[in-house]
């Protein structure tokens, strides 16, 4: 096996052979606090300082939800975006 450096002088990674390969472990063994720093950072959200929405059940018509969940996510945001600047041109 080769214990050639996998990048050369100028920074660049050589074409890996099949010995590097078999030299290579999973990222679970060769570095589980990185594992999880990666698995916390998909798709959770770290503990929020004080609320800044509330959560409440709305009725919409069939047509309002459509139009919303057919831009894809997000769309409770958006909703929330209208709302606001309806807001704040009707105080």
């Amino acid at each position: 096996m080769s214990n050639k450096p996998l990048i050369d002088k100028e920074g660049e990674v050589r074409e890996l052979t099949s010995d590097d390969l078999k030299r290579f472990k999973p990222i679970s063994e060769a570095k589980p606090a990185l594992l999880a720093k990666i698995k916390k950072g998909i798709g959770e959200r770290g503990p929020q300082k004080s609320p800044t929405k509330i959560p409440i059940s709305i009725r919409v018509s069939p047509e309002v939800a459509e139009y919303f969940r057919a831009e894809g996510k997000g769309w409770q945001g958006r909703i929330d975006h209208v709302l606001k600047e309806y807001v704040a041109h009707h105080k």
